[in-house]
């Protein structure tokens, strides 16, 4: 339930419905987007990465005298764990033909595809299999699967998305190669939000030229991941799943060729080695680091380990300057600020308002600029709305989506996420969200190729732990 002081600015926020509305009818833009000039601007004062103080110079390893994020360079200068005359390399506790870290969408997806190309795997993962951001992802992702796209338009936008220092081969790879996902996800046992007519059900995205986002509801990563999870435990044989145990170093051979690692049973608290012939990191990002004191919508297992033990090795990183800040995390009810408020609700109609009920910013831009968008209007021009603790926020105006797209469309396609607000109270059929841009997702990552290589042989990274195809900027899915 909204606290009292806040009823007169929601006033306002149902005052200028009938004519945003009106507005959203008529087919035109409901705000005037940015031009490029006006985007630099905004990300220049005030996206958290721009600020000086956000990074610093690391003094070790293969990007030392880079500036990177401070918190990313206190980890990354970090002691290791162990000590190596502890350990007899000779002699490996269990071998295989690939060792694979993480247990989460990108790992999970990762020993599927060795066991249907004929290799046997062993997870490796620090908590339990589907810990991980994966299962908290609502809005769906993205693949030019609908006749009036393509993957050259899906990659210009991703290109576009961000800021052109992506690294074009792996930009081609993950457009070329989402539709054949989307269907080989379907195959395994996906249900996948459909038309009438048994189309694909897609939305727009920020910074996209066509509706290409695939939904399952509003918990896509959820339906992802237990149909990964089912495949994964359904085939023991081929694929061994270790939980709660977390590797924490690298282990090379005399060539330089990645040869495994060191894993940490964290009930035993033993230390076992598994000599791989090759092995895959895909731990995911480090949200939980809460960059600038941010919150955050990553799950607690999202603390940069897999980058941590790969840069101890001599593998290159890149980008680790850039954070995406997701525009729409929720500030209040302040039990479960950070939580992500799905860019779905946008591409759906909802928009954000300040105090006032007023459009400030157009509801789609890329995400980094509408984040920063958001805080220019809470700081510098002081129209947001301040939680009892101190939080600010602006309204997304969900009842809106209701009366566009027809009653009953929020509890149909976002049926997770009414839930959750209902049990503080707020109807979100009825009541606005109030939402501030939560740490999201680490832009950058180890450097890979299209292949998925690193500079190390035999270290392959995949997710959100490799670095170059988003750019600076992320689009959503």
């Amino acid at each position: 339930m909204y606290p009292e002081y806040m009823r007169e600015s929601l006033k306002l926020v149902d005052g200028t419905r009938a004519k945003r509305l009106e507005l959203e009818k008529s087919g035109q833009p409901v705000f005037k987007p940015m031009t490029a000039d006006e985007r630099d601007d905004v990300l220049n004062r005030f996206h958290p990465d721009c600020k000086k103080d956000s990074r610093r110079v690391v003094h070790i390893g293969p990007n030392k005298g880079e500036e990177i994020t401070t918190e990313v360079a206190d980890i990354l200068e970090s002691h290791s764990r162990i000590r190596p005359e502890f350990f007899d390399l000779a002699k490996p506790d269990y071998e295989t033909d690939v060792l694979i870290i993480g247990g989460g969408g990108a790992g999970c997806a990762a020993a599927i595809i060795a066991m249907q190309n004929g290799a046997k795997s062993i997870i490796s993962t620090k908590l339990r299999m589907g810990d991980a951001n994966s299962m908290m992802s609502q809005g769906g992702m993205q693949a030019a699967v609908p006749a009036k796209d393509s993957p050259t338009r899906h990659y210009l936008d991703a290109m576009g998305g961000g800021h052109f220092d992506n690294k074009p081969d792996l930009v081609r790879a993950l457009t070329e190669d989402g539709p054949d996902v989307v269907k080989w996800l379907e195959d395994l046992g996906v249900v996948w939000d459909k038309n009438p007519d048994h189309s694909m059900y897609v939305l727009h995205g920020g910074g996209t030229s066509r509706k290409r986002m695939h939904s399952c509801r509003d918990y896509t990563g959820a339906i992802i991941m237990r149909t990964l999870m089912d495949e994964v435990r359904n085939h023991p044989d081929e694929i061994t799943a270790l939980e709660f145990m977390p590797t924490v170093e690298l282990v090379l051979d005399g060539k330089g060729r990645c040869a495994g690692g060191i894993l940490y049973n964290m009930e035993t608290a033993e230390y076992f080695m598994v000599k791989a012939k090759a092995t895959i990191i895909a731990t995911g990002g480090y949200g939980r680091l809460h960059i600038r004191g941010f919150d955050t919508t990553n799950h607690y297992g999202a603390t940069g380990d897999g980058l941590i033990i790969a840069y101890r090795a001599g593998a290159k990183l890149m980008y680790m300057d850039s954070v995406q800040y997701h525009p729409t995390g929720a500030s209040f009810p302040e039990q479960i600020a950070g939580f992500l408020i799905t860019e779905k609700i946008r591409g759906a109609g909802g928009q954000p308002l300040n105090k006032d009920g007023e459009l400030f910013v157009f509801p789609r831009e890329p995400r980094d600029v509408e984040s920063a968008a958001f805080i220019r209007e809470c700081l510098e021009r002081h129209n947001g709305i301040q939680t009892p603790s101190g939080r600010w926020g602006v309204w997304l105006d969900s009842p809106l989506i209701d009366i566009i797209q027809g009653s009953g469309y929020l509890a149909k396609n976002f049926p997770a996420m009414v839930r959750q607000f209902i049990r503080y109270q707020i109807d979100i059929t009825k009541e606005p969200m109030l939402v501030y841009p939560s740490l999201h997702y680490q832009n950058g990552g180890v450097e890979i190729n299209a292949k998925c290589e690193t500079n190390i042989p035999g270290l392959y990274v995949a997710g959100e732990a490799s670095g170059g195809v988003h750019g600076r900027n992320r689009l959503m899915g």
